[in-house]
């Protein structure tokens, strides 16, 4: 196949904001490089396009709840750690002190002028901490938890939308879930993923965009990243959205939910929160069923997650599937064991698309380090060594990426 050209849908998403000024622009570069016809092109496409922020796994809980002004009871019953004191413990060992306690912002910290020079419609986060005062723990290896009054932490990036069916969300038992979905809805934050029964768990998180339609966002989860069977939510039982499996069957039940909720011009995220932790094998069955939400169910973004590092990118049919974020916030540091996949290497995701036929107009990416419970902007060389693991990993699926002057990434795709 040949190696897509680089032409009016492919404009950065900088240039691609849907402010008159950006358009503008966008449509003076499509004169250099096309002609006055195609820029007035890209001029009406830019001004109708939706850009979306996507990222990995946030996980305040635990170490970084520790820090921030609220923190909560620290008791851990984990076989490794039985405070969440001692994650930070690590992390100041590993890079040096954290000012106690940090401000709400501080974890965004070179994400937010990214945020604002970006200006995305919807911003779009996998929350993985249960944000409860319960301690009614589950008995598993790992709970997450952050203090209600710590909210906002999370509003301080003005997150839209969290997706909710994960391995970590009912950590601290069904009151926890609850407690957790109120404090969202009360900071205003839609949620989506999981709820007081299946109605509520399958129901999307929607975004009303005026003159643009809406985002709706579907949030699933997997056994396969480690969610309990017995978390999954019923009519009568709260829990989470959780997959029975891969199947066609699935796809079907799938279909009627979307279709019953998706209108003309609007676009559909199917949040996904699937596999392992580590590895970049993206099994055939997950690959097969992003490919069915897009034949069959009209999905147009797979937003999948889990993984504690950047994966794979593929474009099908003009829709973008993102096999794994990565982590994006996390208290990992000073815990050894995996350094090869440098999962302190995390990525911004800002999606460009359509509205009128979802496809993928440009997909930017921004590197940044997790240092100090912080979001730094990437060296040079790590943004460099993010490319090479996008390109080789992307070869199978038909995508590079390309590395520019100011270190941020851009998706290139066959088609």
């Amino acid at each position: 196949m040949a190696v897509r050209p680089i032409c009016a849908q492919t404009i950065t998403a900088q240039s691609m904001n849907a402010n008159a000024a950006n358009a503008g622009e966008a449509a003076e570069a499509e004169i250099a490089r096309h002609g006055e016809q195609n820029a007035t092109g890209a001029l009406s496409r830019a001004s109708n396009l939706i850009t979306l922020f996507l990222c990995g796994d946030v996980m305040t809980g635990r170490g970084i709840d520790q820090v921030l002004p609220y923190p909560g009871n620290p008791t851990l019953f984990e076989g490794y750690m039985k405070s969440a004191s001692g994650y930070v413990e690590l992390a100041e060992e590993a890079n040096g002190p954290i000012p106690q306690p940090v401000d709400f912002r501080y974890i965004w910290g070179d994400a937010l002028a990214e945020l604002e020079r970006m200006k995305p419609a919807v911003r779009i986060i996998n929350l993985e901490t249960a944000i409860t005062r319960s301690d009614d723990a589950e008995d598993k290896a790992v709970n997450y938890r952050m203090h209600p009054d710590n909210i906002p932490c999370i509003t301080a990036a003005n997150i839209d939308c969290c997706a909710l069916a994960n391995n970590h969300v009912l950590d601290w038992g069904y009151a926890g879930l609850a407690e957790t979905l109120k404090t969202l809805k009360t900071a205003g934050i839609k949620t989506a993923g999981a709820g007081r029964n299946i109605q509520e768990a399958r129901a999307p998180a929607v975004m009303a965009l005026p003159g643009k339609g809406r985002v709706l966002v579907f949030s699933f989860g997997s056994e396969t990243s480690g969610i309990p069977w017995s978390w999954a939510a019923w009519a009568d039982k709260p829990g989470v959205n959780l997959l029975q499996d891969f199947s066609k069957e699935t796809i079907r039940g799938i279909r009627v939910g979307i279709e019953q909720e998706k209108r003309l011009g609007d676009v559909v995220v199917a949040s996904i929160h699937w596999g392992g932790n580590w590895g970049y094998h993206v099994p055939r069955e997950q690959q097969e069923f992003a490919h069915r939400l897009i034949d069959e169910v009209d999905v147009d973004v797979v937003h999948g997650h889990s993984s504690h590092h950047v994966k794979g990118i593929e474009v099908y049919k003009e829709k973008l599937i993102l096999y794994g974020c990565g982590d994006f916030l996390n208290d990992y540091e000073g815990i050894s064991g995996h350094e090869a996949y440098r999962g302190d290497l995390v990525l911004m995701y800002f999606v460009n698309t359509e509205p009128s036929t979802g496809n993928l107009i440009s997909l930017q990416m921004i590197p940044m380090q997790i240092k100090r419970f912080r979001l730094n902007h990437a060296s040079a060389s790590d943004a460099l060594w993010l490319k090479n693991i996008l390109d080789r990993e992307g070869e199978k699926f038909g995508t590079s990426v390309e590395l520019n002057a100011d270190n941020t990434l851009m998706l290139r795709w066959r088609r």
